[in-house]
């Protein structure tokens, strides 16, 4: 097939979820409308709830804080579109559209990624060096860390957009997925895509396996500090501050990493293991972290008891 200039042409086509019955679409459609009001409103309840009790303007919930806004807006980036595939049938996406996708959507889903490992880093430092924890982890160095997420993200997106969409495309313009990714995007280049797959697999290295490779690390001595904790009181404490980051964890790199492990012949577990960790990790991780921290819980219920007396009043 020939390449042409889809600058020219009238975009891309999601096959998306087409190949299901119109019913199950129409399922899909709603359930992913109510994955996406929820992520806003349990992201932006754990945002506020941070932002407004003095009690948890700590660097932890600083960058738990940081965690639920990427959320709230990667969240943005792609449901809306898919709903809109799935109740009104339009699957079109302009070339432009579709770079912007691409574009904010490993933003919001590297910053996502490097925030864990910062938020390791973080309890890292409170479990295994507590005397100095104040000292290492001030509000500048909070600042300067959390501007580094999302720096490092907004370089490497606009490495692997650019690449992408440098490729010739082919006469086909479907995409064989429900929103502007990599791998499907290839799938449809007309000319050599090494460069593309190289620039792919170095950024991936940096701002994946770098980020993971932290945590693993951070975590080794961590556990190894918890089992040295005499009290069964401490040991409890210490694994609570861990627990919910730890869950967040396993969540967005476990369905990240079989996302992109699968071979080009599994669209289906492609798809499945992106709503995971496009759609449902934003999701969860609101409840995750106000259902396992007691910090945040009783924030919750002093701002929602401060509500109601203040109305009763």
């Amino acid at each position: 097939m020939t390449g042409f200039n889809l600058t020219q042409g009238s975009g891309f086509l999601f096959v998306g979820f087409s190949d299901v019955s119109p019913r199950l679409q129409i399922l899909l459609g709603v359930t992913f409308t109510l994955i996406y009001l929820v992520t806003l409103i349990g992201n932006l309840i754990i945002f506020l709830i941070l932002t407004v009790d003095p009690a948890l303007h700590t660097p932890m919930y600083f960058f738990l804080r940081n965690l639920s806004l990427v959320d709230i807006w990667f969240t943005n980036v792609t449901i809306p579109k898919t709903v809109t595939e799935l109740l009104s049938k339009d699957r079109r996406i302009s070339f432009k559209g579709c770079a912007a996708q691409m574009f904010f959507f490993f933003v919001f889903g590297i910053t996502d990624c490097v925030l864990l490992a910062v938020m390791s880093l973080d309890r890292y430092v409170a479990i295994c060096i507590p005397l100095r924890y104040t000292a290492i982890m001030s509000r500048s160095m909070c600042i300067y860390l959390a501007s580094g997420s999302w720096i490092m993200a907004i370089v490497s997106s606009l490495s692997l957009t650019s690449v992408t969409f440098s490729l010739p495309f082919c006469e086909s313009q479907e995409i064989n997925h429900f929103f502007c990714d990599i791998p499907p995007l290839m799938e449809l280049a007309c000319g050599n895509t090494f460069i593309t797959e190289t620039v792919t697999r170095l950024t991936s290295i940096f701002t994946l396996m770098v980020p993971f490779l932290l945590i693993l690390i951070t975590y080794t001595f961590i556990v190894s500090k918890i089992v040295k904790i005499r009290s069964t009181e401490g040991r409890r404490a210490a694994v609570s501050t861990c627990a919910s980051h730890l869950v967040s964890v396993v969540l967005l790199y476990g369905t990240t990493i079989l996302t992109y492990a699968q071979p080009k012949s599994s669209y289906s577990m492609q798809k499945i293991f992106s709503v995971c960790y496009a759609y449902l990790t934003p999701m969860l991780n609101p409840l995750i972290y106000s259902l396992r921290n007691k910090e945040v819980k009783g924030a919750l219920k002093k701002q929602t008891l401060r509500n109601v007396l203040s109305k009763v009043m």
